[in-house]
């Protein structure tokens, strides 16, 4: 729209009055950048409120949310008064809403890569209304076309967020899941669209296709969402991603090479909580842009998402891995996020007034100019019902807390950082915004090519065929760069089976865990019973077991392209430490380097190769064996003992079993440890899900423990004791012969440890069975009287032990029949026996199970199923698809 006269005088005077508003910024109305004449610029108007006047929102956690009301503009240059053409006028009727974001341009400054969702279509439900598709338009033809030409692969997921590589593929976050649903189809579940980790919206992970929109290829697999991608000048891909892996872990910072490869945390972890205007406010880190100088660029929002104004900061991902951590060899001090100095400029999403007036979008022109495009709304307030500039208004005035801010009117300028002056590009009308800019100019400092990794070369052939790749952690007791065995004697004591048998090893297997992609309501509608005690975790998979070294050392075969989890187990299979709280997926035949593991508060850098401190773990000498270990293995200069395991007898793969076989005792120096095994072939129950699978071990073998299926039958389970001369039943050790509400007589009796295990429905939730109930929620206790179970009441006590007794309205005893005070009464607390944060969480059943009234109740193998069953989570079913017909 092209301003009016009036409009124009209007403006002059709110540019000059603006001078008045302690800036001594200057302000160029009419005269325009001279480099700009010749690019054109684009940008996007959207109407706020197009729809029954409901305001637009812009969810970071909904990127797919439907704003209709929104075009596309494009200016042959900088000129406020050159005319725009709408390049989206045609694609639809005239009176059909849609919705348009994110501009990208490619490096030569020819091509504009947008997403643009067509209009709602009247009476068809959600899952049948137009996806999200990239669109492009190329300068030379002045055309604009759908990249993806087929209707029918087009609408096949939302496509946002598009990029250009420098070889011309596109890259951008899409909900197609295009590889997760392929591999869904080979684990034996039906092929669907996974939602996120809180089974709200559909999940994006980041693709790649050819310019022509075909080879479209899955890169990311996260459980929730990879959004945002950022070709950075160096090639690399720096994206957004949502860790939500058993609870909030904020939107962090990721980096990866183009073909998905050496995918790693970059910044952000624990930097949520930022100080900001005086007070800490919840920061994501979403939609990363990089400088020509090279520094990133962030538009922090608020939490409100019907505020649409930014806060532009700067971040120093080079020698920072959080906001006040620096990575482990750079040596910087001070802050990695700092704001943007934009000329005279300080500008906050807070809702208070802001002389600087608010800004929505910022583009940094590709060049060295240190120049904007900026959606900027001026500071004005309603004073009187007129609108009228800050710079109008005195400074007494300005500080009226019942001054009103004027409705949003966000206009495109050009920002000159390096001469503090302001350029009227683009106006529009009250009620609608300029948003996204971009100007089609070539990049000065354009990517850098980086080639997919070659199999055979960076990638391991055989791994590759197999659909695999490896984890390698040089040491499982390295937390953050600090050997936590020092209180064992450390690391060289523990790798020498001479001075340190095996049972004394703290940690002595290595757990992987799928987490179970959540199908949308029409696939599957998932109960929240379903999820048992704690949805946390939601469903949870495992993928196998594996031992770890001496050292501390692991190397494995894993699955590619699904996000997995690690645990560190001791002897007993019990999960040590918390859970890990970051998906890992590697590409098929790609090795993944960790030094060692982190805790789940530590402020040290991890996750990062080039963040973290040197390995606790050197290594060995090379050209003899480990000290004191056996002649057999022999490994190089700088091996963990995982590493010369590998070169000997190959690359260990996952199994069902915990195993254990010594191989690293010299039998002359020391007794060979015993073996261990605790084998799901060993137990009198049906084994869970998928362990036949591992008799022949593809990357799709998945263990599902379900409580019904698996850990009940634990409980029914008939356990007779038989004298061994007499071959007669001495004892019933079967858990539900004691535990449950009546005797062998069929009469009432207290459940022994006021447990019971029965295999009923449960009075509380129908959804579960007694047995889960009584396990893991607090119940009351309970006592026989005249053959029926009641709840057990006991008089209340005041905090001296003295009886508190009833009392009426105006505080006077109420008195019984007799004459005598009324205690009150109330029921007796059993905590549960078992905990959703694992098995050691769960101490108090396990000890009973040691102690001589329950040992060897339960075989170690019926263990190992408890404690993993535990360490997962202790849900109710751990496959979406159970029967519970």
């Amino acid at each position: 729209m092209r301003p009016t006269l009036g409009y124009n005088i209007m403006m002059f005077t709110v540019i000059t009055l603006l001078l008045g508003c302690n800036t001594e910024t200057a302000i160029k109305d009419q005269q325009p950048d001279p480099v700009l004449v010749e690019y054109p610029v684009a940008y996007i108007e959207r109407n706020l409120t197009a729809v029954d006047q409901n305001p637009a929102q812009f969810e970071p956690l909904n990127p797919g949310h439907f704003n209709p009301g929104a075009q596309l503009l494009i200016k042959r240059n900088a000129f406020a008064d050159s005319p725009a053409t709408n390049l989206t006028a045609a694609l639809f009727a005239e009176d059909q809403l849609i919705d348009i974001r994110d501009l990208s341009v490619s490096d030569d400054g020819q091509q504009l890569l947008m997403a643009i969702r067509a209009p709602e279509i009247d009476g068809v439900d959600d899952d049948e209304q137009p996806k999200w598709n990239i669109w492009r338009y190329t300068v030379a033809s002045q055309t604009l076309e759908r990249i993806i030409t087929s209707d029918i692969t087009a609408e096949q997921g939302n496509d946002l967020m598009p990029a250009f590589l420098p070889d011309g593929r596109i890259i951008f976050a899409s909900t197609r899941q295009r590889l997760s649903r392929a591999i869904l189809l080979d684990e034996g579940k039906p092929q669907y669209t996974a939602l996120d980790e809180s089974r709200a919206n559909e999940t994006f992970n980041i693709h790649v296709m050819d310019p022509d929109g075909s080879a479209i290829k899955q890169l990311t697999f996260n459980l929730s969402h990879d959004f945002y991608p950022l070709v950075l000048q160096s090639g690399k891909i720096l994206y957004s991603r949502w860790d939500r892996m058993g609870g909030g872990h904020g939107i962090n910072l990721y980096r990866m090479n183009p073909d998905g490869t050496e995918n790693e945390l970059v910044f952000g972890w624990h930097s949520h909580q930022l100080p900001l205007d005086g007070q800490a406010e919840p920061i994501d880190f979403i939609k990363p842009q990089q400088l020509a100088s090279g520094e990133i660029l962030m538009l922090l929002a608020s939490q409100d998402d019907t505020r649409i104004q930014k806060r532009p900061v700067l971040i120093n991902i080079d020698d920072y891995i959080d906001a006040q951590q620096a990575t482990a060899n750079s040596g910087a001090q001070g802050e990695a996020i700092t704001d943007a100095t934009l000329s005279e400029f300080n500008f906050s999403f807070s809702a208070t007034l802001s002389e600087n007036g608010r800004i929505n979008h910022l583009y940094p022109l590709p060049d060295n100019s240190q120049r904007f495009l900026m959606s900027w709304d001026l500071c004005r307030v309603v004073v009187n019902d007129i609108v009228r500039a800050c710079g109008q208004l005195t400074a007494e005035q300005l500080a009226d807390d019942n001054l009103i801010q004027a409705d949003p009117l966000y206009e495109l300028w050009l920002l000159n950082n390096a001469n503090n002056t302001q350029q009227l590009v683009a106006t529009t009308s009250q009620g609608t915004v300029l948003t996204e800019s971009v100007v089609m100019q070539p990049s000065a400092q354009p990517k850098t090519f980086i080639a997919d990794k070659v199999v055979g070369n960076e990638l391991d052939s055989q791994l590759s065929q197999e659909l695999a790749g490896s984890i390698h952690i040089r040491s499982v007791y390295d937390f953050d760069g600090v050997d936590s065995t020092t209180s064992a004697g450390g690391l060289t004591l523990l790798s020498d089976p001479s001075q340190t048998p095996a049972v004394d090893l703290p940690a002595r297997f290595l757990r992987i865990v799928r987490g179970v992609p959540m199908p949308p309501d029409d696939v599957r509608d998932i109960a929240n019973t379903d999820f048992g005690r704690s949805n946390n975790q939601l469903m949870r998979e495992i993928v196998g077991y594996s031992p770890i070294q001496p050292d501390g050392s692991v190397k494995i075969k894993v699955p590619a392209n699904v996000p997995l989890a690690i645990s560190v187990l001791d002897i007993n299979g019990q999960r040590i430490g918390g859970r890990h709280s970051q998906w890992i997926t590697l590409t098929p035949g790609e090795n993944l380097e960790c030094t060692g593991c982190h805790t789940a508060n530590s402020q040290l850098p991890h996750g990062r190769l080039d963040a973290q401190a040197a390995s606790i773990n050197t290594g060995a000498a090379g050209g003899s064996a480990y000290p004191n270990t056996t002649s057999n293995i022999i490994p190089e200069q700088g091996q963990t003992m995982a590493e010369a395991d590998e070169m000997v007898n190959g690359l260990a793969e996952l199994s069902d079993s915990i195993k254990y076989q010594d191989i690293w005792t010299n039998p002359v120096l020391s007794a060979v440890n015993p073996n261990i095994e605790y084998s799901y072939s060993n137990l009198a129950t049906p084994a869970p899900n998928g362990s036949e699978c591992f008799e022949n071990w593809t990357p799709y073998c998945r263990i599902q423990i379900n409580y019904v299926e698996h850990i009940q039958p634990l409980w029914d389970l008939a356990r007779p004791v038989i004298d061994e001369t007499t071959q007669m039943i001495v004892a019933d050790n079967t858990c539900t012969s004691c535990h449950n509400i009546v005797d062998v007589d069929g009469a009432a009796q207290v459940p022994a440890g006021q447990l019971s295990l029965i295999n009923s429905p449960s009075g509380d939730q129908a959804a579960h069975l007694t047995s889960y109930r009584e396990l893991l929620f607090n119940d009351v206790e309970q006592e026989e009287v005249d053959g029926i179970l009641i709840d057990k009441l006991v008089e209340v006590l005041d905090a001296d032990g003295n009886v508190v007794y009833q009392v009426d309205s105006n505080g006077e005893l109420i008195l019984d029949a007799d004459g005598n005070p009324i205690p009150v009464l109330t029921t007796v607390n059993v905590p549960a026996v078992l905990s959703t944060n694992g098995a050691r969480s769960s101490s108090t059943f396990f000890e009973v199970m040691s102690n001589t009234t329950h040992q060897n109740m339960l075989s170690a193998d019926e263990l190992k199923l408890l404690n993993e069953w535990l360490d997962i989570g202790a849900q109710y079913y751990n496959t979406p698809f159970y029967s519970q017909d």
